[in-house]
């Protein structure tokens, strides 16, 4: 046997190709070197991830009940979604500088379990003010009256100020919270996972499916009308049913952060972080000698050294979430107003299609979670990551275009039992029904996508540019939240302009969703070689920020 053919003695040119680019990547980070971890068990990448159901159970709230319950206290539907700009503003500003300072957090607690221990304890806060507003808003002076979805006016003829308030302040607090928790979570499982791409996926597609565990749980509180009796005290003169089951509902998703939240950070133990180390990152080389960043220096600086395969990722992020921000905020509000043909705070229909939409948000939550365990799969069978993202964002587009011809066919069908019965107010018919809880469920697919492979993507970029894992995820955050900056301030004006209702807006996203499928398609690069092969891991020092 020649010795050129013997597999043992000598490498192929693509794994020669794969150890310079590691060597490559070890010489931009110094801190990588000393922090790179040893191969991570399942369970414990598990029990990192599992936060993400505590974390969605409460945003499965926010989507399914908080724009109805804000138009209860008496904010217009016209400028309902500016309560909403709360969280794409604290995300753009909150989340690059926790990921900033988490990368070097020099805790005895490591560096990412600091922020995640805070934003936890600030959930419970904010879910207290929250859930309490309209009892403290009576506390404070606030009228009785004009919450219930069975008045026989519009509640925003009656507001409740104070509750407003109150309720605004848990709003911003709960999105800084859940800022210092989700990119702190995503980039502890990056430095877990290492530069090892095919555990990368693995880890983020565990983060993907326990969102879509949180999602079930929220999304199944929500509809359930009587989930208030497991707390019968939710129920108070200010606090109606609808009201008390919200309260309900988050408390219980309080309980199940602190389990999952208390179960990870025991049982992951990360090395702190040395001033050394912390030094090593924090300055970069300028004719030779070591300059100090300060943040926002290092922020402009990120932006500014970004390779092009992050730029395209963060564009195509950008359109995309332009194509979803109008669905998740208005979703159960369609469901209520177009397809159920209701009005906030007049009759019952609304408050129909309000728990019919968080129904099919579920079902969207079930199609997320089996979806996310087979990305892999899928993205084999497609082509690669690249082509499974584009083609997803084009059944966005044709979903959402499709609320259109939903909404159309139940003003029709309202029209006619209309003429006959003298009355427009009435359950949706057969056909309308399955074709909107069909709509949610199918969206499932694309949103698994959505919520894995962007930051699958954005930390396997980083590892190629050397840049830390928590300021990777604080600029792929921006390209999340200023589309919902955008749409939150449009979405007002459109509703003026176009005689109110919520098809103005998911129009918008279907083009901009295409948009974004186009430009994955024709633009973003695949990611970089594995390195997942023994030579590679050899390099790996033992030192290690995971004992």
């Amino acid at each position: 046997m020649d010795d050129h053919k013997h597999p043992l003695l000598f490498e192929s040119n693509q794994q020669q190709q794969q150890k310079i680019h590691q060597q490559k990547i070890h010489q931009q980070n110094p801190l990588l070197n000393n922090h790179l971890p040893k191969p991570i068990s399942h369970k414990k990448l598990i029990s990192v991830a599992s936060i993400a159901a505590g974390v969605q159970f409460g945003w499965a709230l926010h989507l399914s009940l908080l724009t109805p319950y804000v138009q209860l206290l008496g904010i217009p539907h016209k400028f309902a979604a500016l309560i909403w700009l709360c969280g794409p503003i604290s995300g753009m500003i909150i989340q690059p500088i926790i990921g900033y300072h988490s990368d070097r957090c020099l805790s005895s607690w490591g560096r990412r379990r600091p922020f995640i221990a805070s934003g936890t304890l600030l959930v419970v806060i904010s879910v207290f003010f929250i859930s309490f507003a309209a009892d403290l808003g009576l506390f404070f002076g606030d009228p009785i009256g004009g919450e219930s979805s069975s008045s026989s006016s519009s509640s925003s003829s009656n507001p409740k100020p104070k509750s407003i308030v109150i309720f605004i302040l848990g709003f911003w607090i709960l999105d800084v919270a859940n800022n210092m928790l989700q990119g702190p979570c995503l980039a502890l499982l990056a430095d877990l996972t290492g530069t090892d791409q095919t555990r990368t996926r693995t880890a983020n597609a565990f983060y993907s499916f326990f969102m879509a565990v949180g999602n079930i749980l929220g999304f199944a509180s929500g509809s359930y009308k009587n989930l208030y009796k497991f707390f019968p005290f939710t129920k108070t003169e200010a606090c109606d049913i609808y009201c008390a089951n919200l309260k309900t509902c988050f408390l219980l998703s309080v309980l199940l952060l602190l389990t999952l939240t208390t179960i990870a950070l025991t049982s992951i133990q990360e090395k702190p972080l040395t001033s050394h180390d912390s030094s090593s990152s924090s300055f970069v080389e300028t004719d030779g000698e070591d300059v100090g960043v300060a943040f926002v220096g290092e922020i402009v600086k990120a932006l500014r050294d970004l390779p092009r395969p992050m730029w395209v990722l963060l564009l195509v992020t950008c359109f995309n979430w332009i194509g979803w921000f109008p669905f998740l905020v208005f979703d159960t509000d369609w469901m209520g107003r177009e397809v159920y043909g209701g009005e906030s705070g007049e009759g019952k229909q609304y408050g129909y299609g309000v728990r019919a939409g968080a129904f099919g948000l579920m079902l969207n939550s079930v199609v997320l979670g089996f979806t996310s365990l087979g990305i892999d799969w899928l993205a084999h069978k497609v082509g690669g990551v690249r082509r499974l993202w584009g083609y997803v964002n084009f059944l966005l587009s044709i979903c959402l275009a499709s609320t259109v011809w939903i909404t159309k066919m139940a003003q029709s069908s309202r029209a006619e039992i209309g003429d006959g019965s003298g009355t427009d107010h009435f359950d949706p018919t057969v056909g309308v029904r399955i074709s909107a809880l069909a709509l949610f469920a199918v969206l499932g697919i694309p949103l698994a996508v959505t919520y894995s492979i962007p930051f699958a993507l954005a930390s396997i970029f980083s590892n190629s540019s050397g840049a830390g894992q928590g300021l990777a995820m604080g600029v792929l955050n921006l390209s999340v939240v200023i589309p919902q900056i955008l749409v939150s301030v449009a979405s007002g004006p459109w509703d003026v302009a176009f005689g109110g209702g919520n098809l103005p807006a998911f129009v918008v996203g279907a083009l901009a969703a295409a948009a974004s499928g186009m430009v994955a398609l024709t633009m973003l690069p695949s990611p970089p070689p594995d390195f997942t092969n023994r030579s590679s891991r050899i390099m790996r020092t033992r030192s290690s920020p995971f004992p």
